[in-house]
Order: C-alpha cells, then structure tokens, then sequence
C-alpha cells in the first residue's frame, strides 16, 4: 500500500519529470491513453475537463488567474477534450478568455452543449457559445439533458453535414432521464453521449453503457467524484495494493481509473479549480487501466470502506 510518504515522493517525481520537458516526462510516464471516437476512429484522451461550478467566475484577474494554471497543467499533461455549457453560467466565457491569452494556442478539443428551446433561439445560443469559447468551430455540440431535442439535434444534424460542428450527441445529468436517452439513443445518428457513472453510482452499466458500445456512441463521463463526496470515505485511508499495481498514487487516481477500466468508457471529465488536483486528474491518463478482475477488487475495497463508514 501506499503511504502518505510514497505518494507525495511518487507526485513529486512526476511532476518535476513534467517540467523538463517531454524527453524526460517520458521516461517516468507512458504515452498519454487515449480512446478511439466509433463514429469516425479518431482518439481523444481519456482523461478530459469539466468545467461545471469550478470556471463559473468573474472576468477579474484575481479570479482567472487560479484558473489559468489549471488550464496550463491540463495542456502541459496531454489534455485537449474541454466540456462546457450555457448552463454552467460563466464557464464558457472563462475558457475563452484563457484560451485567447494563450500563445501558441494548444490544440482544443472544444465541446459543449444547447441548452434552451426552439429553433431560433438554439442556433443564436450555439453562435454565442462560440464567441465565448473563442472557437470557430466546435468539435461536440450536445443537446443538454434533452431540452428541447428533438428541434436542437435536427440543427445539430444538419451542421454537421454542412461542416460547422464535426460531432453531435445528447446529455443527461439525470438519473430519472435515463429511458428517455436510451430512446434516442437508439433511434438517432448520435456521437457521443454524456451521462453520470462512478464507482459508487453505477446505474450506468445496467444499460446507457452497453447500449453506447452496441451502437457505436462515444461516452463522456461526467461527476465522477460524486460531485466530491466519494473523497469522504477515502480520508486518511491508506491506498490498496491494486493502486500500485495501477500506477495510481491517489484515490483520485483510483477513482478515474476505475471508470476508464469500462471499455465503453471513452473520455472522464472531472472538474477542478485547484492546479494540483488538475495535476492530479491528469496523472490517471498513464500507466495502466484495471481489468475486469481488478475493478472488482478496486470496487470489492471501495464497498468495504463504505461498511466501515
């Protein structure tokens, strides 16, 4: 197991690997995994960016500033997948603001969502989202938690054939939601589809994830702490002997992996405002994911926290 020593020598060690540069990043660290995209084969890291409450901030410099080291770690770590929304008030705005002050801009793999009714109104909020994010094309637009979907994804459908967004999909955020995705999933072209799914919420396999892998849907995986509450049983507590064997030195790490370990699982978001838990999140895209057997034994230790609670 490891201790709280190893960890911090592990993160170090990482980290100061990182800041020479590539050359010596690789030597401690495996290539970045990624995943493939079914609808066209293209792969993306499977570790990406929420930004869900964390870039939900003031235009002031004090208030970006945390945020731009966040970003600037998750680019320096391989990261390229951001996930945004109307919904997340000024989330968009925030992302677009650092990415226009970066130079040379990394590449982006932009994504966000429509969010509002009717048809006007959700190509007016997607050109908006544009102009916040400072994308001139985004490479997912989603409808969120199917409001409006049917008018929202018939646009969608059609830029994407006339080249303005190059992937579409549908979301939920709901756990009461999910027949109602299913059905569209099943009936519409879809290439992704965003839902909730961790070790402690796994409502997810029972269908949304062996339908997406049926169909050819890629999944982005969204609250994957449990909104952080997964952390309170993991205080203090010592690490498993499977995390070793994972190339995982947190129970962030732990978590991360778990869900990447499900092979319809294609791109996490978790969210942060805090540098060193980006640094932390991104660690979780090298190394090795579990088999099956190993996320029973990581689930088998996180239940039994949970008894011992």
């Amino acid at each position: 197991m490891f201790n709280r020593r190893q960890l911090l020598q592990f993160t170090a060690a990482a980290m100061a690997a990182r800041a020479l540069g590539p050359t010596a990043a690789s030597a401690s660290q495996a290539t970045t995994i990624t995943r493939p995209i079914p609808s066209s084969g293209e792969r993306v890291p499977v570790i990406g960016m929420g930004t869900s409450r964390t870039f939900d901030v003031d235009a002031s410099d004090e208030a970006i500033a945390p945020l731009r080291e966040v970003l600037e770690a998750f680019f320096q770590a391989g990261g390229s997948v951001i996930d945004s929304s109307p919904m997340y008030g000024k989330a968009e705005s925030r992302v677009g603001d650092i990415l226009r002050a970066l130079s040379p801009r990394p590449p982006v793999f932009a994504a966000t969502k429509v969010w509002t009714r009717g048809r006007d109104e959700g190509i007016a909020q997607m050109q908006q989202s544009a102009q916040r994010m400072a994308v001139d094309r985004f490479d997912l637009i989603a409808v969120h938690n199917l409001v409006d979907w049917r008018t929202q994804l018939d646009t969608l459908k059609r830029w994407k054939e006339e080249g303005k967004v190059r992937y579409i999909g549908v979301t939920t955020s709901h756990g009461r939601d999910h027949a109602d995705i299913l059905q569209v999933m099943r009936s519409e072209p879809l290439d992704f589809v965003q839902f909730s799914y961790n070790i402690d919420d796994r409502a997810a396999e029972r269908e949304l994830l062996p339908t997406a892998a049926e169909r050819g849907i890629a999944t982005m995986i969204n609250r994957p702490y449990q909104r952080g509450s997964l952390f309170g049983l993991t205080r203090d507590q010592a690490l498993p002997e499977v995390a070793a064997d994972l190339d995982c030195a947190s129970w962030g790490q732990f978590f991360l992996k778990w869900i990447m370990g499900h092979p319809a699982a294609t791109c996490v978001i978790p969210a942060t405002s805090k540098m060193r838990h980006m640094q932390d999140n991104m660690q979780a895209g090298f190394g090795k994911l579990p088999d099956a057997a190993q996320r029973e034994e990581m689930l088998r230790v996180f239940q039994s926290l949970q008894a011992s609670a």
